[in-house]
C-alpha cells in the first residue's frame, strides 16, 4: 500500500470517527427535543426514545447499522446500573420502611407469579415448550423503574404515601428476580435436569443475600469516602459513579445480584448525610436521563421494524394477558396480607409499565446462541411498546377513575 493510500485510509477512519461523534450528539439532541414534545401530547418519553432508535436504524432515516448483541449487553448493563443507582439515591429510608415488605413480596413472589401466569398462557395458546414460554414470562415480568417513576410524577395523582412508596420501591427491587429466573430457565433449557428445587433455592439465596450484603457494604464504603475525603466538588459525583459501577461489576462477577447491590448501595449512600449530597444527586439525575436515552435508542436500533409484523398478533395478545391477567393476579395475591384497599391494589396492578429490562433480558439468549429463534426478542419488544402506549398513556386516567386525582 502506497503512502497516499495509507493517508487516505487514515483520513477515512478519522472522518468516520467524527461522523459518529456528530451522529451521537445529534441523536442526543433530537431525543431531548422529542422528549419535550412528548410531554405536550402526554406520550411516554421512553417510548419516544425507542421509536427514534427504530427510525435511525440500518434501513431507515439515518442508516445506522447496529446488531451487536454483545455490545448491547455491555451498554445495557452500564445504563441500567446508572438508572438503578439514581433511583436508589432518590429513595429515602422512610419510604423503604413504609413499604419494604409488600414491595419485597411483590418484587419476588409477584414477579414469579407474573412469569408463571404469562408463561403458561404462552405455552397453551402458542404451542411453545413450557420452559421457553416461562423464559418469555420471566423476561416480561419486571416493571421499569424509570418509566414508573417518571409517569407517577407526571400523572398529577394524589396517591397515598404508602402506595406511592410501594410502586417506587417495587420497581427498583424487581429486576433481580427476573434476572435470576431468566438465567435459571436458560440453564434448564440448555441442560435439562441440571438443577433441582434445592439447587434453585440455594442459587436464589446466594444471588439475593450476596447482592444485599455487597450493596449495603459498598454503599457504606462510598458514604464514608464522601464524608472523609477532601474532594473537589466536581470529583465527588465521579467517585460515586465509579464506585457504583464497581459494586455492580463485582457483584455480577461473584455470582450475586448486581442490580440489587447497586440499588441498595445507592440507598445507603443517599441516606448518609454529607456535604456533597445535593451535587451528587443532581449529577445522577442528568446521568440517569443520559443512560435512558442511550439505552432506549440503542434497543430501538437493534430492531428492524419490517421484521416485527409476523410476531405482532401473538405479542399483542401476550401484552393484554400480562396487563389484564398476569400482573393483576400477582398484585392482588401479594398485597392481600398487607391490607391495601381495593382501589390501591387495582392502581398498583395497572401501574406495571414495562421498559428496558424486558428487552435487555430478551437479548441474553442471543449471547449464548447467535442462531436463536428471533421470536423472543421481537415479541418482548412489541410487548414493551404496547405497555408503554396503553399503560403509559392511561396512568393519569386510571388515577382519576380510582379516586386518586389531585385536589385543586
Amino acid at each position: 500500500m502506497t503512502g497516499a493510500q495509507l493517508i487516505a485510509v487514515g483520513h477515512t477512519a478519522i472522518a468516520r470517527a467524527h461522523a459518529l461523534i456528530l451522529l451521537g450528539g445529534a441523536m442526543g439532541l433530537l431525543s431531548i427535543l422529542a422528549g419535550l414534545v412528548s410531554r405536550r401530547v402526554g406520550a411516554p418519553v421512553l417510548l419516544v426514545f425507542l421509536v427514534l432508535g427504530m427510525l435511525a436504524g440500518d434501513e431507515h432515516v439515518l442508516g445506522i447499522p447496529f446488531d451487536d448483541f454483545t455490545s448491547a449487553y455491555l451498554i445495557g448493563s452500564v445504563a441500567l446500573a446508572i438508572i438503578l443507582f439514581e433511583g436508589g439515591l432518590k429513595t429515602p429510608v422512610s419510604m423503604l420502611r413504609l413499604a419494604f415488605w409488600p414491595a419485597a413480596v411483590l418484587a419476588t413472589i409477584g414477579v414469579a407469579m407474573t412469569a408463571v401466569v404469562l408463561g403458561v398462557f404462552i405455552a397453551l395458546f402458542a404451542g411453545v415448550p413450557l420452559l421457553g414460554a416461562l423464559l418469555a414470562g420471566a423476561a416480561a415480568a419486571p416493571t421499569d423503574a424509570a418509566a414508573v417513576g417518571v409517569l407517577l410524577r407526571r400523572a398529577g395523582a394524589a396517591l397515598p404515601e404508602r402506595l406511592f412508596a410501594l410502586l417506587e420501591v417495587e420497581s427498583g427491587l424487581n429486576d433481580p428476580m427476573s434476572v435470576f429466573l431468566t438465567f435459571l430457565l436458560m440453564r434448564l433449557i440448555a441442560e435439562p435436569g441440571s438443577i433441582g428445587w434445592g439447587g434453585a433455592a440455594l442459587l436464589f439465596f446466594r444471588e439475593m443475600a450476596g447482592g444485599a450484603v455487597l450493596g449495603l457494604a459498598g454503599g457504606w464504603g462510598l458514604a464514608q469516602l464522601l464524608k472523609h475525603l477532601r474532594l473537589e466538588a466536581a470529583l465527588a459525583p465521579v467517585l460515586v459513579l465509579a464506585g457504583g459501577l464497581a459494586i455492580f461489576g463485582l457483584a455480577q462477577l461473584l455470582g450475586t445480584s448486581g442490580f440489587l447491590a447497586t440499588y441498595l448501595a445507592a440507598m445507603v449512600t443517599g441516606a448518609t448525610p454529607n456535604r456533597r449530597h445535593q451535587g451528587v444527586e443532581h449529577f445522577f439525575e442528568g446521568m440517569a436521563w443520559l443512560a435512558q436515552i442511550v439505552l432506549f435508542v440503542m434497543l430501538g436500533l437493534l430492531v428492524t421494524p419490517e421484521h416485527l409484523p409476523p410476531y405482532l398478533p401473538g405479542a399483542v395478545i401476550g401484552a393484554a394477558v400480562l396487563m389484564l391477567l398476569a400482573r393483576p393476579v400477582a398484585v392482588f395475591a401479594c398485597l392481600l396480607p398487607f391490607r391495601f384497599t381495593l382501589r390501591e391494589t387495582a392502581f398498583a396492578s395497572w401501574v406495571g409499565l414495562r421498559g428496558a429490562v424486558p428487552i435487555y433480558l430478551s437479548i441474553i439468549p442471543a449471547l449464548a446462541d447467535p442462531r436463536r429463534d428471533e421470536r423472543l426478542f421481537a415479541s418482548i419488544f412489541i410487548l414493551v411498546i404496547a405497555s408503554l402506549v396503553v399503560q403509559g398513556w392511561t396512568v393519569g386516567s386510571a388515577a382519576r377513575l380510582l379516586g386518586f386525582a389531585r385536589r385543586r
